[in-house]
């Protein structure tokens, strides 16, 4: 029986409820500045929650196939988990009121959180599966510095390439052309489809980790805070030729955020794991169930959107108008206040799941 680390699960945990957090505000209009994205370059702590959870997810890998052979069974596993992952984000992103409650198919996004976490983590579990942590590093190293060379140096329509948010930016000609209406915006999709090979580099990046966590090692926190600061310097320094940006998931950015996930989660091991201090169980109970967590809290928060109070007022905007919006408030903590409530709403639905010991696999 394989001893449980529970930084792992209070950092999966952690993920998902900032994932939530950052994804309901009372109204996008009036956001504090830590809770937006950046513009296109650089980065906010908001722009860590995704970029967090695909590194867990490859040291989660670790525990789950360390050791495991390359069967058809195994492959069976790592598809049908991969599937139902994309299956739902599809879904997510095609679900309308309106019977068949399936959107036209041209209004429908292909891209997606779910789906890309579906496609990182079969393509990353595969490569676990099948090659020892040397070949990863050549394959992480082979994918970063790849993909700085083919958007930084491939003409676009005969056009110099530009990192910025422009027709001969390759990453957005990619997906304007292979998925056409299917984007989020109309000219990129920051879940696009060059972009998620860099995605998967994060991934790698965790898998690392996870063997570090594995290993005999006596001082794993430092370790991980030797890979933390080592990545996150590289980062910066790649940020000079090659901007952090996470529309692009530039390798300066997948560096950068990999360098930032394992302080964090070398602190938090720290604490509990090796001081043995009690904390963030809430956290745990959200990463036990972390992907139906965050499919909840995204099917709801679509469903408030869509349904109708009158005209022109959506159950979302009726509670918080109703209930948030005051004079001797501003705005912005109306709207923060409004995201705290769904948030703790669903650490109260892992809490339920979690302590009836309900552990619902996708």
């Amino acid at each position: 029986m394989k001893e449980r680390i529970l930084a792992v699960d209070i950092f999966r945990g952690m993920t998902i409820v900032l994932m939530i957090l950052v994804n309901n505000p009372g109204t996008w209009s009036n956001i504090y500045a830590p809770f937006q994205h950046a513009d296109w370059h650089g980065y906010t702590p908001t722009d860590l929650v995704f970029p967090f959870f695909l590194f867990i997810v490859g040291t989660s890998i670790v525990f789950s196939y360390n050791g495991k052979t390359a069967t058809a069974d195994t492959y069976k596993k790592v598809t049908f988990r991969s599937a139902k992952l994309i299956a739902l984000g599809l879904f997510l992103g095609a679900f309308t009121l309106s019977f068949p409650f399936i959107k036209d198919f041209s209004d429908i996004r292909f891209p997606g959180v779910l789906q890309r976490i579906g496609i990182v983590f079969f393509i990353t579990a595969i490569l676990f599966i099948n090659f020892n942590w040397k070949v990863l590093i050549g394959i992480a190293v082979f994918i970063l510095v790849g993909y700085w060379l083919v958007m930084g140096f491939i003409p676009v329509n005969g056009v110099i390439s530009t990192f910025e948010r422009a027709p001969n930016n390759l990453a957005n000609y990619i997906d304007l052309n292979v998925l056409g209406s299917h984007m989020w915006k109309k000219d990129y999709d920051p879940e696009g489809v060059l972009s998620t090979l860099p995605a998967i580099a994060s991934c790698i990046l965790g898998i690392f980790t996870g063997l570090v966590l594995t290993s005999k090692q006596e001082k794993k926190a430092t370790l991980l805070m030797g890979l933390g600061g080592s990545f996150l310097i590289v980062g910066h320094l790649w940020d000079l030729f090659f901007p952090i940006n996470k529309a692009l998931w530039s390798s300066s950015f997948v560096l950068a955020t990999a360098g930032w996930a394992n302080l964090v989660l070398a602190l938090v091991y720290y604490l509990t794991d090796i001081k043995k201090i009690q904390f963030g169980s809430l956290f745990r109970y959200a990463g036990a169930n972390a992907i139906t967590v965050f499919f909840l809290s995204s099917f709801i928060a679509k469903l408030f959107g869509l349904i109708k109070i009158n005209e022109n007022t959506s159950v979302h905007s009726w509670l918080f108008n109703t209930i948030y919006v005051h004079e001797f408030m501003s705005m912005q903590m109306s709207s923060l206040l409004y995201a705290i409530t769904v948030m703790s709403f669903y650490l109260l639905i892992a809490y339920i799941l979690y302590k009836r010991q309900i552990f619902i696999k996708v």
